[in-house]
């Protein structure tokens, strides 16, 4: 079979290689800032090359042919897919926090506070059943196919907010700032059913104290607390997958308004 060379003389390589660039810059952007994808311990490599999987494997329109990358137009839409990516990005991070804030209030309550240690996600000082429940969230997270949710709302967000110079709106931004109230909700919800258990046993063990003053609190209310607390962990592990999944679905939903609302 003849080969023309002249075919493959003629493709112009760099309106190929611009038409991917800005959906990569997008892309790269969710998965540096997304859950699972984005922790420190994946390689730059890792994420730039699965960056640029994505972006073969994901169909992209033409861009138009005015729209160059060395140019201030070229400039100003690779600060929006950024943007965009990152938005997306954080806006599902909201579900992570969310567990991790209900394990650190659990782990105040019972008296866990100073089990810490060095956490490249949470932080340096993230409380050991803040990084349990996290890891929980993350191993449900892959259940669920989250990952391909993450992926399918990337590739919405190319027909939502279509590469080009546009202004993208600021009640998106106040959409992301309404949707971090979530973060306290569902994390107060999650721990609400241990902190108000073991409330009931410190008022129990306050009025214990006050009953009998030669009872030392201090010597059985800590493993009374300890025990209770960890006898109810027990049971807010099976429901942990349930809730989520709800919190899961709660963030999906509101990342296609964010995006809406972008747009304007």
């Amino acid at each position: 079979m003849d080969f023309d060379i002249n075919v493959l003389l003629n493709i112009d390589f760099f309106s190929f290689i611009r038409d991917g660039f800005f959906p990569f810059v997008r892309i790269l952007a969710l998965i540096m800032t997304a859950p699972l994808l984005g922790e420190k311990e994946i390689p730059n490599r890792v994420k730039i090359g699965l960056a640029l999987l994505i972006t073969i494997l994901l169909p992209s329109s033409p861009l138009d042919d005015n729209i160059k990358i060395y140019s201030l137009m070229g400039i100003v839409i690779i600060a929006q897919q950024i943007m965009i990516g990152a938005v997306i990005g954080f806006t599902m991070q909201l579900a992570f926090m969310a567990m991790r804030f209900a394990g650190e209030l659990i782990g105040m309550q019972m008296g866990l506070g100073m089990a810490t240690f060095f956490d490249p996600i949470g932080g340096p000082s993230t409380s050991v059943l803040s990084r349990l429940i996290n890891v929980i969230a993350l191993l449900t997270f892959l259940h669920f196919d989250g990952h391909l949710w993450l992926l399918y709302g990337i590739s919405n967000s190319f027909e939502i907010i279509p590469i080009g110079l546009m202004s993208l709106q600021a009640n998106g931004y106040l959409v992301v700032l309404e949707v971090s109230k979530l973060l306290f909700i569902n994390g107060i919800m999650l721990a609400l059913p241990l902190m108000t258990l073991l409330l009931i046993v410190n008022i129990s063990l306050g009025l214990l104290n006050r009953m009998t003053p030669q009872l030392s609190i201090f010597v059985v209310g800590y493993p009374a607390t300890l025990l209770l607390g960890l006898l109810m962990l027990t049971y807010l592990m099976t429901t942990l997958p349930a809730f989520a999944e709800f919190v899961f679905e709660q963030m999906f939903e509101r990342i296609s308004s964010v995006l809406w609302y972008l747009k304007g």
